[in-house]
C-alpha cells in the first residue's frame, strides 16, 4: 500500500513539475533611459502566430511554445522594434532577461514633412489633403524612407491617391464621404496623444476593416494605453508654420478604474515658407477610460481641432522668372498689414463614445459611436463686372502683349491668329511688354486699397460692392456608429468582423465676408441670356447681400452609408493565409435651396436618390521559408462607390447627375520576399493596380474661351465650367524595395528604392457643363467632347522613381547623428484631357467640326507632349541628444531637410483654356523680338508647384 501511495505521489510530483515548467520563455520589456517597465508592450513569435501582452511590471511569458530556435518579436507603440532570436528547450521557460526598448524619433520627424500647397487644400470644399498620406504608423524600412526621406517630394505609395486607404480612430472611419479622402487638419498637431496607431500595408488583412488598396491605418485613443506621465515639447521650423508648443498628461490605469488623457497644442506663423501663407491651428484633445470590470471599459474621447491658414498661388514659368519660387499672388498689403485672399478655415470637432467587452478570453467586441461637426471655408474674391484683381491675370503680364497679338487686325486679342513670317510684330510693342513687366516686378500683389476706393467711390447712396471677399462654405453633420469583433475560433483560426453606420448631411453655401467698404453686393451674375439667368435665387430676386449673408448658391447633400466585412485568419507551421470579405451600400442625394436663374425647373427641392451597392473579396497567404525569410502574396478585388463629389458634377446650381457615372472597379495584387533577423531587414514587393471606371471632375473660368454647343448650334465666350471625365481607366505597376543592416552595434544603414510606371489605361470620356448655355428646353447643358486620347500618358503629381541611402550614427550616451541622399525622378504635369478630343481642331471662327486650315499632327504631337519635370537630389541631415535629468528626461531633435537648398517642381497643370489648336499655336509661337533673340512664353503656359529649399525643423521636448 505504501509503495502505491509513494508512487501516485511521485507521478503527481512529476505531473506538476512539468505542468509548472512547461516550454517557453519569459522576459521583462523596460524603457532605455528610465529603465522603467513598459506594459501593453507586445511579444510574438514570428512563424507560429503566438502573441503575449506586458503586464503591469513589463512582463511576458510563454508557455506553449515548439522546441528549437525562434524569432522573438518585442514592440510598442512610440518605440523601436527589438528582434530576439530565441532557442526554446524542452521543459524549460528560458528567461530572456531584460529587453530594453529605445524611443522611436519617427513621430517627431513627421513634423517636419507637411507640406501644403493650393492643391491639397482645395477650393472645391473637398476639406482635404493630398500631403499627409505617407505620415502612417508603419515600421516598415520601406515606408519609412519614403515618408521621412520623399514625403517633402510628394511622393504617393504605389501612385496612389489617399482615397485609396482608410484612416480610422477606433474603428471609426475618418475619411470623408464628399472626396473619400481624410481631413488631417481635424487631429493635427495632438501627435504625443496620438501615438498608439497600427499600421497595415497595401491589401493586407485588417483587424478592424476589409481596408483599401493603399492601407489602413488605425488610431486608438483609449487612455489606458498612453503610457503614463507628463511631456511638454516646443519646435521652430520654417515650414509652413514656424512655431508650435503642445503639452500632453496621461494618467495610466489607476488604482480607482480611471485613466485619462489631455493634450494641447499651438501652431503659427505670420508668414511660412511662401509668401503671405499664415498660419494659425489651436488643438485639444481629452480622452478619459472607465474600467468598470476586467470584461468592460468605457472610453470617450474629445478632439477639437481649429486650422486656418493662407494659401499659396500655383505660377506660370513667366511669372516665376519675374518674381521666384517663393512668390504668391494671393495676398497683399491692407493698412500696412499683409492679407491673404486665399485662406482655409477647417473646425469639426469629434466626439466618440467606445465601448470595450471583453466576452470571453478569446472574443472581444469594441463598439463606437461618434458624432462630428463644423465648418470647412475657402475664401476667395469675386468681381462683378470689373477687371479681375488676381496680378497675375494673363493682362497684366509681359506675354498677353506678344503672345496675342494679332498682326492681321494690329490689335491684341486672344485667339487672334499670327502670322509672324509674313508680318513682324512691331517693336513697340515689346516695349509695351517691358512696361507690364517692370510694373509686375515692382508692384505685383493684390491692391486691397484700390479695391475698396473701387466699391465707394460711386455715385449716388448706397454703394454696391464690385469687389468682395467670400468664402466656400461647408458644415457638416456626420453620425457614425461601428462595431468590430474578434474572436479566436480555434488555436489556429481568428475572425474579425464589423459593421458600420454613416449618415451625412453636409449644407453647402456661399458666405459673405467682407463688403471691402461698400454697403451691399448684388446676388446676381453678369453671365447670362436675360435678368432671369443672372438670378442666384428666382424665389428672392435682386437681393442685397450683407456680411454673414449666403449668397450664390445654397445646398443640402445627403448620404446614407452601409458597411459590412467579415475575415478569417488561419496560422500553420509553414503557411499562414486569410479570407477576407465586404459589402457596402451608399447612398446620395442632392436638395437645393436655390430657385438658380439657369435652371429654374431643376435646381430647387430634392433631386432623386441615388444608390450603389458594391463588394470585395480579397485573400492572401504567408509562406515561412523559416523563422526569419518570408514569402508573402495579397490580391483583392473590389468595386467602389463614386465619391459624392462626382455625382452631381455642378451640385451649386442644379440636380443633374453625372452621365455615364459608375462603381469604379479595382484588382490589385502584391507579392513580396522579407528577410526580418536582428542583423538584417529587408523588403522586396512587386504591385499591379488596375482602377476602371474612375470619375474626375473640376471647375475653372474659361476667361475669353468661346464654348460651342454643336446640339443647339449656339456658342458663349467666358463660363463657368464644369468638367467632367468618366470611365477613367488607370494602371500601376512597380517594385519597392527597402533595408535595414546595423554595421556595428552604433551604426546602421538604410536604403530603399521605388520604380513605378503608372499610365492612363484608355481613352476616357469628357463632358463639360455650362451654365450659361442653359435654356428653358436645355436644363442640362452638357457638351459632350467625346474620346479624350490620353491612354499611355502619364499619372501626375508624384516622382514614379526614387531611391534613397542613408547612415546614422547612435552613440551609447543617447546622442545620434545621421544623414542620407535621395534621387527623385519620372515626375509628370497633370494633363488637360479636353484639349485631348477631336474638338482639339475645330476652327473657333468656324462651325463646329470644322477643323483648323494647315493644322498638322505633328505640331498637335508637339503641342500635347506631356511635360516630364526635371529629375533632382535632395540632401538631409539629422542629429539628437537627450538627458535624464533625475525623473526627467529632455531630448533635442534637428533636422535641416535640403541641405543644398534644390528647388525643384511637385507638381503642376496644364491650363485648360487653350482648347484648340489655333490658340494653343499662337501661344506657343516664337516670337523674334527688337535684339534679335527669339522666345517662347505662352500666355496660358502650364501653371506650377515648387517644393521647399532648405528648411529646419528643431524639437525640444521635456517627459516628466
Amino acid at each position: 500500500m505504501k509503495k502505491i501511495i509513494f508512487s501516485i505521489l511521485f507521478v503527481m510530483q512529476i505531473a506538476f513539475v512539468f505542468a509548472q515548467s512547461g516550454t517557453g520563455f519569459t522576459g521583462k520589456v523596460v524603457d532605455s533611459k528610465t529603465q522603467k517597465p513598459l506594459q501593453n508592450a507586445v511579444a510574438s513569435v514570428q512563424n507560429l502566430g503566438l502573441t503575449e501582452v506586458t503586464n503591469s511590471e513589463g512582463k511576458f511569458t510563454f508557455k506553449s511554445v515548439s522546441v528549437g530556435s525562434q524569432m522573438v518579436l518585442i514592440s510598442t507603440t512610440g518605440y523601436k522594434d527589438q528582434l530576439l532570436s530565441v532557442e526554446v528547450v524542452a521543459g524549460k521557460i528560458v528567461d530572456l532577461g531584460v529587453v530594453v526598448l529605445e524611443e522611436d524619433i519617427t513621430q517627431d520627424q513627421q513634423l517636419s514633412l507637411v507640406t501644403i500647397t493650393d492643391n491639397d487644400l482645395g477650393d472645391d470644399n473637398s476639406g482635404s489633403e493630398t500631403t499627409a498620406s505617407l505620415l502612417q504608423a508603419s515600421r516598415d524600412v520601406f515606408n519609412q524612407a519614403a515618408a521621412f526621406n520623399w514625403g517633402q517630394a510628394r511622393f504617393k505609395l504605389r501612385g496612389l491617391d489617399n482615397a485609396y486607404s482608410n484612416v480610422m480612430i477606433n474603428g471609426v472611419l475618418m475619411n470623408k464621404i464628399y472626396d473619400d479622402r481624410p481631413q488631417y487638419s481635424n487631429w493635427g498637431g495632438l501627435n504625443d496623444a496620438l501615438r498608439n496607431q497600427e499600421y497595415t500595408n497595401g491589401s493586407a488583412p485588417s483587424d478592424y476593416t476589409f481596408g483599401g488598396i493603399l492601407g489602413t491605418n488605425e488610431i486608438n485613443t483609449r487612455a489606458s494605453l498612453n503610457r503614463p506621465g507628463n511631456r511638454v515639447s516646443m519646435v521652430g521650423t520654417n515650414t509652413n508654420y514656424s512655431g508650435r508648443l503642445m503639452g500632453t498628461i496621461a494618467s495610466g490605469m489607476r488604482k480607482d478604474g480611471w485613466a485619462y488623457v489631455v493634450s494641447a497644442s499651438r501652431r503659427f506663423a505670420n508668414e511660412g515658407y511662401f509668401e503671405g501663407t499664415t498660419y494659425s491651428a489651436n488643438s485639444f484633445y481629452a480622452s478619459v477610460e472607465k474600467k468598470i470590470n476586467d470584461k468592460h471599459s468605457l472610453n470617450f474621447t474629445s478632439i477639437y481641432g481649429q486650422n486656418k491658414r493662407g494659401k499659396n498661388s500655383p505660377n506660370t514659368q513667366e511669372v516665376t522668372d519675374l518674381k521666384g519660387i517663393n512668390y504668391n499672388s494671393y495676398w497683399g498689403y491692407q493698412n500696412g498689414r499683409a492679407r491673404n485672399s486665399r485662406e482655409k478655415n477647417v473646425e469639426e470637432p469629434i466626439f466618440m463614445l467606445t465601448d470595450y467587452w471583453k466576452i470571453t478570453p478569446k472574443t472581444n467586441i469594441t463598439t463606437s459611436v461618434a458624432y462630428q461637426f463644423g465648418k470647412i471655408g475657402n475664401t476667395r474674391l469675386t468681381y462683378q463686372g470689373v477687371t479681375n484683381p488676381d496680378p497675375t491675370y494673363y493682362k497684366q503680364l509681359p506675354s498677353s502683349i506678344i503672345s496675342l497679338y494679332d498682326t492681321n487686325t494690329g490689335a491684341w486679342t486672344p485667339g487672334g491668329i499670327q502670322t509672324p513670317l509674313d508680318q513682324p510684330i512691331p517693336a513697340y510693342a515689346f516695349d509695351q511688354a517691358e512696361a507690364l513687366k517692370n510694373k509686375f516686378i515692382n508692384n505685383g500683389q493684390l491692391d486691397w486699397e484700390y479695391m475698396i476706393k473701387a466699391n465707394t467711390h460711386q455715385q449716388g447712396g448706397n454703394t454696391n460692392s464690385v469687389y468682395t471677399l467670400y468664402e466656400d462654405r461647408t458644415d457638416d453633420k456626420l453620425f457614425t456608429a461601428n462595431t468590430v469583433i474578434s474572436s479566436q475560433l480555434a488555436q489556429n483560426i481568428v475572425f474579425n468582423g464589423g459593421a458600420t453606420f454613416r449618415n451625412l448631411r453636409s449644407h453647402n453655401f456661399q458666405n459673405m465676408l467682407d463688403l471691402l467698404g461698400g454697403d451691399y453686393f448684388r446676388d446676381v451674375t453678369l453671365y447670362g441670356n436675360g435678368p432671369s439667368q443672372q438670378q442666384s435665387d428666382l424665389n428672392n430676386p435682386e437681393r442685397h447681400v450683407g456680411v454673414g449673408d449666403t449668397f450664390g448658391y445654397n445646398y443640402n447633400l445627403f448620404s446614407n452609408n452601409y458597411t459590412a466585412f467579415t475575415q478569417f485568419k488561419f496560422f500553420y507551421k509553414k503557411v499562414d493565409f486569410y479570407l477576407g470579405q465586404t459589402y457596402s451600400r451608399s447612398e446620395y442625394q442632392r436638395e437645393g435651396l436655390y430657385k438658380n436663374g439657369y435652371y429654374p425647373t431643376n435646381s430647387f427641392g430634392k433631386s432623386e436618390k441615388l444608390s450603389y451597392d458594391n463588394f470585395g473579396f480579397k485573400g492572401g497567404m504567408t509562406y515561412k521559408i523559416s523563422g526569419r525569410q518570408f514569402l508573402t502574396f495579397n490580391g483583392v478585388y473590389m468595386t467602389k462607390a463614386p465619391a459624392l463629389r462626382n455625382v452631381f458634377n455642378n451640385a451649386r446650381v442644379n440636380n443633374n447627375v453625372t452621365d455615364g457615372l459608375a462603381s469604379e472597379t479595382i484588382s490589385n495584387a502584391d507579392v513580396s520576399y522579407v528577410i526580418n533577423s536582428p542583423k538584417f531587414k529587408t523588403r522586396l514587393t512587386a504591385y499591379y493596380t488596375h482602377i476602371k471606371n474612375q470619375t474626375e471632375t473640376s471647375f475653372y473660368f474659361g476667361d475669353g474661351v468661346t464654348f460651342e454647343d454643336p446640339t443647339t448650334d449656339s456658342n458663349v465666350t467666358s463660363a463657368f465650367v464644369a468638367e467632367t471625365v468618366t470611365n477613367i481607366s488607370k494602371r500601376n505597376i512597380g517594385l519597392e524595395f527597402g533595408f535595414e543592416y546595423p554595421i556595428t552595434s552604433t551604426v546602421k544603414i538604410t536604403g530603399a528604392a521605388a520604380y513605378g510606371e503608372y499610365i492612363y489605361d484608355n481613352n476616357p470620356n469628357v463632358s463639360v457643363n455650362i451654365d450659361a448655355l442653359a435654356t428653358a428646353t436645355n436644363t442640362k447643358p452638357v457638351i459632350n467632347y467625346g474620346q479624350a486620347l490620353i491612354k499611355n500618358y502619364k499619372q501626375s503629381g508624384m516622382p514614379q522613381q526614387a531611391a534613397s541611402i542613408g547612415i546614422e550614427y547612435r552613440d551609447p550616451k543617447f546622442w545620434w547623428v545621421g544623414a542620407n541622399a535621395n534621387y527623385l525622378g519620372s515626375s509628370y504635369i497633370d494633363i488637360a484631357p479636353i484639349t485631348r478630343t477631336s474638338h482639339f481642331y475645330d476652327d473657333p471662327n468656324l462651325s463646329p467640326g470644322v477643323p483648323v486650315a494647315g493644322a498638322t499632327e505633328a505640331r498637335a504631337a508637339e503641342l500635347l507632349k506631356q511635360e516630364k519635370f526635371n529629375d533632382y537630389s535632395l540632401i538631409n541631415l539629422s542629429g539628437g541628444k537627450s538627458w535624464k535629468i533625475k525623473d526627467k528626461t529632455i531630448a533635442i531633435n534637428v533636422m535641416v531637410n535640403n541641405v543644398f537648398d534644390t528647388r525643384y517642381k511637385t507638381g503642376g497643370f496644364e491650363q485648360a483654356r487653350n482648347s484648340n489648336y489655333t490658340q494653343m499655336d499662337q501661344d506657343y509661337t516664337p516670337h523674334v523680338g527688337p535684339s534679335g533673340a527669339t522666345t517662347i512664353n505662352p500666355t496660358f503656359g502650364p501653371k506650377y508647384f515648387y517644393g521647399y529649399g532648405r528648411t529646419y525643423f528643431v524639437n525640444l521636448s521635456i517627459n516628466f
